[in-house]
């Protein structure tokens, strides 16, 4: 898409290839029906907000050339593998105002501090008075239970009256922050971004640029009827940098590496991504997820204070406070990333059907992404683990939403999308991979003919 493309996939139509010129690489490829998104500007009436600009894709370094049927054996290719695709980088994830950055240590110390001093107090305390507090705490049992049970009261209603409905899903969600600090701070996250890529950034007449300029103008427009994607202006800004990332700062500030255009096989996998990451500022995630994540930390400095108080020793203290950290990331803040992630998929699929994107390319995606990682051999983790979903669950959870979407594409009136499921189609050529990889291995197979091209694939 800029250059050389370096990452392959195997997804394709039976009679189409690609061949990328930059390094020589050859690789079954398809777009599937890309004319049909280049070409949505036929009709005024085909998107919902009744106004858009036609995409007019040019992509010069790529070549489209067509064979009668699928190969008997695939050429030989180099493949770089993708490691991981996180959207939505940590820092960008859950950015929070600069009195809290300041005051969450001096809270956790004092916590500590406080807990320790219990300790040393009760450890102090002669054995005498040790029964006499033991047996007046048994005495008014039901006064510090109701003393517990109010400063629960508190949380819960500060919780229920800090509830706000989502904007598109209307779902329910806690907001601690104000949103004028989250401007800042976007502001502030830019800079940092700005000076870190300053030598980075793509020129605004590179291919790539303009590629990322005109699918995001292209989701804006078709979706200007909704007011917090016509609220934001979306400034772009390519980096020329491997990692497969993109991500959108909640001032409409969007970052596309370069990494992420070589990893998508055609236009129609780029939107939704970009899609994707324009939920997630639509929906305002960082606002939510850091509001959640300091509404559990104060909580938590509750159980830290009683770690330091309960623990003999302050090694054991140490051992209680990594537990408990871990606890709460593995049950609160890693599940809800992940759902936030589910959110902004959904989202932004919806965004990309208005703007007639074939959005059946979307799961095959992640299922190309879970290729890369199964043959580079990198060993499967639990997705508890992961502040995404899996590959795979994120694949499923997609094709259960891609009825719905095709669904608002009809209702945009979009063009009808000619020629096989995209997912069918590397699902077929999945099999034609194992097939010839079973064949490889086979203990009887007669030697190669040194004039074929060999199959690699390491750890398959």
């Amino acid at each position: 898409l800029s250059g050389n493309a370096r990452n392959c996939f195997l997804i394709g139509n039976h009679d189409s290839y690609r061949n990328f010129t930059g390094k020589g690489l050859r690789c079954l490829l398809d777009v599937p029906n890309t004319e049909v998104y280049r070409n949505a500007h036929h009709g005024l009436g085909r998107f919902c907000s009744q106004s858009f600009q036609p995409l007019g894709v040019k992509i010069p370094s790529l070549q489209i050339s067509s064979a009668g049927q699928l190969p008997h054996h695939f050429p030989a290719w180099n493949i770089q593998i993708i490691r991981s695709f996180h959207t939505s980088p940590s820092l960008q994830a859950a950015p929070v105002p600069l009195f809290w950055i300041i005051v969450k240590p001096a809270q956790k110390l004092f916590a500590i501090i406080l807990g320790r001093s219990i300790r040393k107090w009760w450890k102090a305390l002669p054995p005498n008075k040790r029964e006499l507090f033991k047996e007046s705490a048994r005495k008014n049992k039901w006064k510090i239970l109701l003393g517990v049970s109010s400063l629960g009261v508190v949380f819960v209603m500060f919780y229920f009256t800090h509830l706000e409905e989502t904007p598109i899903t209307g779902r329910a969600r806690l907001m601690v922050f104000g949103k004028e600090h989250f401007r800042e701070l976007s502001q502030m996250e830019y800079d940092m971004w700005m000076e870190l890529f300053k030598t980075q950034m793509l020129p605004e007449t590179d291919a790539g640029y303009q590629l990322v300029e005109t699918i995001v103008g292209h989701l804006s427009e078709s979706n200007k009827d909704v007011p917090q994607v016509s609220a934001l202006k979306w400034v772009i800004h390519v980096v020329d940098e491997p990692a497969v990332n993109a991500f959108v700062l909640p001032n409409g500030q969007v970052f596309v590496f370069t990494g992420l255009l070589n990893a998508v096989s055609d236009i129609h996998q780029l939107s939704f991504i970009l899609g994707h990451e324009i939920a997630h500022a639509v929906l305002e995630h960082a606002v939510k997820k850091a509001s959640l994540v300091h509404f559990l930390d104060f909580l938590s400095l509750i159980f830290l204070a009683m770690i330091w108080a309960i623990c003999p020793r302050d090694s054991l203290a140490v051992v209680g406070q990594w537990i408990q950290s871990k606890l709460q990331e593995f049950m609160f803040d890693r599940p809800y990333s992940r759902t936030l992630e589910a959110e902004a998929d959904k989202v932004g699929l919806q965004f990309a059907a208005k703007a007639c994107v074939d959005v059946r390319a979307s799961s095959v995606f992640w299922q190309q992404m879970e290729l890369a990682e199964a043959i580079e051999g990198q060993p499967k983790l639990p997705e508890w683990l992961s502040t995404h979903p899996s590959h795979e669950n994120r694949a499923e959870h997609l094709d259960r939403l891609i009825p719905e979407a095709l669904k608002v594409r009809e209702t945009c009136n979009c063009p009808s999308l000619s020629g096989p499921d995209p997912r069918l189609i590397f699902r077929l050529n999945m099999q034609r991979l194992l097939e010839l990889a079973e064949g490889r291995e086979a203990p009887n197979s007669t030697k190669q003919d040194p004039s074929k091209p060999k199959l690699d694939f390491p750890h398959t």
